[in-house]
């Protein structure tokens, strides 16, 4: 609400929410569209939406004139009903929305960020999309990446099963990007023997905003689902801070590597499996599994999942006593993100900080114990130094060039669906393009 100044100086211009505005300060002219006031910060502060998408607020001041240049939208935030286009000859894409900043906006009554309710506020956003494709909505959920559980993963799954079973050629899942990878992850395991492409997308900045990178983002998946030839689940976002191009980066693969970039998402050992450009053109990597067209659907769900698998960061100094705590709690595997080629403290001069007769333990008590590296670019490897054989020996499974967080998810969905004795054989072995034989470092720095 603003303040009973400033809408007495509304009130006699004619102006309402939604108009188009002048506002005048000495040589300062700014025009755009005048937007509720916040319920934070200061009540004297008329607050217009530019034309390039960012807001603005001018104080208010004797010599602060504000001219009505046009009416406008009497309720923002409001969107009209879009109608869903059907083209016969153009392919079937579902999208799934599970929330995130890709369908949100500001709030303008708290100021903060909220997500969408409803399939057309994002369809209003985007429109483009219904040309590339016949768009049907499963408005699955509304949840913060970061508050998926597996159980969530479990129902995103079924979503994809049923669309493909219903004609799409090709799935969108829009949601959250802080937790995004871990979802993919689970999603690449869960989903096996897929026969189109699953595009994960989402965005670093709000719908409304003029930086915001979801709507290039959602073309680029929208092209994937609807054209590629992959049948793999995968990541689509930016490649680059500018609006370049897109990369879709296989599932297990994917990383968020910054906090805000639009480029904040990178292959981890690995190339992305395609590139989509602005102009809609796809190309492509080496080695990723192909849809065979008009082939009957091999899709299988398996979603089972043991949440009991923990993931564990060594550090100089940890307390190894935590390895006691998962076993006392009854869990059935850990993860351990060591540092190196998958080193843990084993030889120290201080009992104390002495993982190895902690790790023996959990060994003993049945517990799969899985070694990763902190350094995420690169694999471990078991035998290099000394102190990496005593954790081999102990029967500590060394996990190739997995990531941590991929690593882990895969054990739980091991112990889920095939019980201890397979799933200790299975973690080192390659299921959904987790494990890569044979790297190229150098190819993967960022």
């Amino acid at each position: 609400m603003y303040s009973e100044e400033i809408q007495k100086l509304l009130d006699k211009n004619g102006i309402k929410v939604g108009d188009q505005i002048m506002l005048s300060k000495g040589a300062t002219q700014l025009e755009g569209e005048l937007m509720p006031k916040a319920n934070i910060g200061g009540k004297d502060t008329v607050i217009i939406k530019m034309k390039d998408g960012y807001n603005v607020g001018i104080k208010l001041t004797s010599d602060l004139k504000i001219e009505k240049l046009s009416s406008g939208v009497a309720n923002i935030g409001s969107f009209p009903k879009v109608a869903l286009k059907h083209d016969k000859s153009a392919p079937n894409v579902t999208l799934i929305y599970t929330g995130g900043t890709i369908g949100s906006r500001v709030d303008y009554e708290t100021g903060g960020v909220s997500m969408l309710l409803k399939p057309e506020e994002l369809l209003y956003k985007v429109p483009e999309i219904q040309d590339i494709a016949n768009i049907s909505v499963d408005m699955l959920m509304s949840v913060a990446s970061e508050d998926l559980s597996y159980m969530e993963w479990v129902k995103i799954a079924e979503s994809v099963t049923k669309a493909f079973n219903n004609g799409a050629r090709g799935v969108i899942i829009t949601m959250g990007t802080d937790a995004m990878h871990y979802t993919a992850a689970a999603l690449s395991f869960m989903l096996r023997n897929l026969d189109g492409p699953v595009v994960i997308t989402g965005a670093q900045r709000s719908s409304d905003r003029g930086s915001s990178d979801g709507f290039i983002n959602l073309v680029s998946a929208t092209r994937l689902a609807a054209f590629s030839d992959i049948a793999e689940v995968g990541i689509c976002m930016h490649e680059q801070s500018s609006d370049g191009r897109c990369i879709f980066i296989r599932g297990v693969k994917a990383r968020k590597m910054h906090t805000s970039r639009r480029d904040a998402f990178r292959p981890i050992n690995d190339k992305p499996m395609a590139y989509v450009d602005k102009n809609g053109s796809i190309s492509y990597s080496k080695g990723y599994n192909k849809a065979e067209a008009k082939k009957p659907s091999t899709l299988e769900l398996k979603t089972k999942f043991d949440p009991k698998v923990a993931l564990v960061k060594v550090y100089p100094n940890s307390d190894p006593k935590i390895i006691d705590f998962y076993i006392r709690e009854g869990y059935n595997g850990i993860i351990i993100e060591g540092t190196g080629l998958g080193h843990a403290p084993v030889s120290t001069k201080h009992d104390e900080f002495m993982w190895l007769p902690h790790i023996k333990n959990a060994l003993d008590s049945g517990l799969i114990v899985g070694m990763t590296s902190q350094c995420l670019y690169g694999r471990v490897h078991p035998n290099v130094y000394k102190n990496l054989r005593l954790l081999s020996n102990l029967g500590v499974i060394y996990c190739e060039d997995m990531m941590p967080e991929v690593a882990q998810i895969k054990l739980c969905w091991l112990l889920g669906n095939y019980g201890k004795e397979k799933a200790k054989s299975m973690l080192g072995s390659n299921i959904a393009g987790e494990i890569h034989r044979r790297l190229e470092f150098d190819e993967f720095l960022v």
